[in-house]
């Protein structure tokens, strides 16, 4: 069948993965296919992970027939059957960074929300997120809308997409902080054309921030604040970390945020369905400092030492901005006289003497209350993310 492509994917979209590059056709032929299997699917449908084309032509079969599209992040993925409602909606799964992850319904327009941008077919995105997530589901579609070319290899580290980045000439990322600082460690001294840097999913640094400036000078540079729960909820331009305290009480392009027992809360229209129109707690912390609201980490990711609770976060900042530091991730090692203490990973930047960067480090966490102090660093070359492009971290309580 010689369909036409629907209203979010733009004509000229390309997407190369696996040095294959696909257009509408190709998409279009595997919609075909899917088709006939969600109209027997009952109501709902389940994709695991078969790479970007695979999960766009879903997309597509699932709009036609009207069903619920779960798109998985588990090969052995199962669903049984049973949609959450009627109509097209897609069902994505929570990063369970911190906990058991959980499904969460969108209804696809809501999904889209201020997606709805012009062409932009000179537009060059590498995909550096899981593409079920929805982080990597919203990268997706706008290079959809934007009949931009979508680079992707899921699966692949920071080295592997730098090197991709760099061949094809890639004009758009958006990543986690934890994959940017590898991606600029992985660039030897070769880097993309960037014109949009765009950082999300944890806490962007100040440190981390100035050196994307500096490396990339002609870039628009901008941090997202989005839960899968809500949405994208807001933007940070102005090149620094948080966002402007103002926004607590005002909110900012229609969504409300304001602070419980100084954890966020948000009210947003493009939260998922069926939570209701009242306010969301994101369970990060956040501190007011002047006219800036800045990010102290996750309420449910805090380290118990000795009976106080620890922000792992917080402490990795304090060594972020230590210079000569690239990296650092800081978690929980068993103790068996309070229960737990800190210990730190360090990516040290090339060049820097060790024992030069160790001293520093000990003058930096001197000011932080005991219980905080990282009591083994270990230096090494990288940290591994998890597969959302994170840091995963042990030992919370």
């Amino acid at each position: 069948m010689n369909r036409p492509p629907p209203s979010w994917l733009h004509p000229g979209v390309r997407l190369i993965e696996a040095g294959r590059s696909v257009g509408w056709v190709e998409i279009a032929a595997q919609a075909d296919a899917f088709e006939a299997a969600f109209r027997a699917a009952g109501g709902r449908a389940v994709l695991p992970p078969q790479g970007v084309p695979a999960l766009v032509a879903a997309l597509v079969a699932a709009e036609r027939v009207g069903v619920e599209l779960h798109l998985s992040r588990r090969a052995s993925a199962e669903t049984d059957g049973k949609p959450h409602g009627p109509g097209f909606a897609v069902l994505l799964e929570t990063s369970g960074t911190t906990g058991t992850p959980k499904l969460i319904r969108h209804d696809f327009q809501r999904l889209r929300g201020r997606l709805r941008g012009a062409a932009d077919p000179d537009a060059r995105w590498l995909l550096a997120y899981e593409p079920a997530a929805f982080a990597g589901l919203q990268v997706i579609l706008t290079a959809l809308a934007a009949g931009a070319t979508l680079v992707s290899a899921p699966g692949a580290a920071a080295g592997e997409l730098a090197r991709l980045a760099v061949r094809h000439a890639v004009t758009h990322i958006s990543a986690t902080p934890s994959f940017w600082r590898a991606f600029l460690l992985a660039l030897d001294g070769e880097a993309p054309p960037l014109a949009v840097v765009t950082l999300g999913g944890e806490v962007a640094d100040q440190p981390l921030l100035d050196r994307l400036a500096e490396c990339f000078p002609n870039a628009k540079l901008r941090h997202i604040y989005a839960l899968t729960e809500a949405g994208a909820l807001f933007a940070v331009g102005d090149g620094q970390a948080g966002f402007p305290a103002a926004w607590l009480d005002g909110g900012i392009d229609g969504v409300g945020l304001r602070l419980s027992d100084g954890v966020l809360e948000v009210s947003s229209p493009r939260a998922m369905l069926g939570y209701g129109d009242g306010w969301l707690s994101t369970g990060d912390v956040v501190e007011v400092r002047g006219d800036r609201a800045l990010f102290a980490g996750r309420l449910d990711g805090r380290i118990n030492v000795g009976g106080v609770k620890v922000s792992p976060e917080v402490v990795e900042q304090v060594l972020l901005d230590v210079p000569g530091v690239r990296d650092a991730l800081v978690q929980a090692a068993a103790n068996p006289v309070t229960g737990h203490i800190l210990t730190a990973l360090v990516v040290p930047a090339p060049g820097v003497e060790e024992a030069v960067l160790r001293a520093a480090i000990r003058t930096a966490v001197a000011d932080l209350p005991p219980a905080a102090r990282p009591r083994l660093v270990t230096m090494t070359g990288s940290i591994a993310l998890g597969a959302a492009g994170k840091k995963t971290r042990k030992g919370t309580a």
